[in-house]
């Protein structure tokens, strides 16, 4: 069999992945549902942002504030720094994030790991949100988080963890479409990436302009092409049966 031929065990992942981005895009776009899966977006912008601080402060930056808001969007204000590895780093961090989570959909162990991960990423945005309906949802999905882990020895943990995934390795996608859908007020990095390089004349509309629609194209080949690679990846390093994944994810924290 080729290294990158899936197994009984891993057609399921693969068919998941295809699922799953539908769902989270009608999820993201459609009001009423949207409220469903807010932890998850504060998580998925949260990270997004961190990356963002992340490479504001590697570069010389000071950033003067972060907003991470499941409705408006998340947005970073730095002063100095370089703004193309500053503005580039948000896409990069999200995707490459995301596929890490991708590889917990093919792994028992590896969702597990990655569970404690998922777990303090949904408690920290509520440090900036105060929504009463916020917290409960989060309490939520963290209650899920932990009952997952008892459902068939964590099998459940696999899935959650390739929703998270999927969230996070398509960001560009859902953050265009609410650049497209609700107009945020927080501008989308495609739309940033559209005024600077090159430069929209003002009081143009960036959304409609050939360079916005340039840098989303380019932005989502980009996502689809680390998901290819990390969908790959998972093929060829998580060659196991159910059996064997059971007995490795028996020996951290066995339930």
């Amino acid at each position: 069999m080729s290294p990158i031929s899936p197994t009984s065990e891993q057609l399921p992942t693969l068919y998941t992945i295809v699922i799953f981005t539908v769902v989270i895009f009608a999820l993201w776009v459609i009001p009423g549902l949207r409220t469903a899966i807010v932890p998850l977006k504060l998580f998925t912008v949260g990270w997004h942002e961190f990356c963002h601080i992340v490479a504001a402060v590697f570069t010389g930056g000071v950033v003067t504030k972060v907003t991470i808001d499941p409705d408006i969007g998340g947005a970073t204000r730095v002063e100095g720094g370089r703004p193309l590895a500053i503005l580039t780093a948000g896409y990069i961090g999200s995707t490459i994030f995301g596929g890490v989570f991708v590889l917990a959909g093919f792994d028992i162990l590896m969702s597990k790991i990655l569970s404690f991960v998922l777990g303090l990423g949904l408690i920290a945005p509520l440090a900036l949100v105060r929504n009463k309906l916020t917290i409960l949802l989060t309490c939520i999905y963290e209650g899920l988080l932990v009952g997952f882990w008892f459902i068939d020895h964590g099998q459940a943990l696999r899935w959650y963890c390739l929703f998270v995934g999927i969230m996070n390795i398509f960001y560009v996608v859902w953050d265009i479409a609410d650049d497209k859908y609700f107009r945020k007020s927080n501008d989308s990095d495609a739309t940033q990436f559209a005024m600077l390089y090159p430069r929209v004349p003002p009081h143009a509309d960036v959304r409609r302009s050939f360079s916005y629609v340039a840098w989303a194209v380019i932005w989502i080949l980009f996502e689809i092409g680390v998901l290819i690679g990390f969908v790959f990846l998972g093929l060829v390093a998580f060659k196991r049966t159910s059996e064997q994944m059971y007995q490795e994810a028996a020996e951290f924290l066995p339930t």
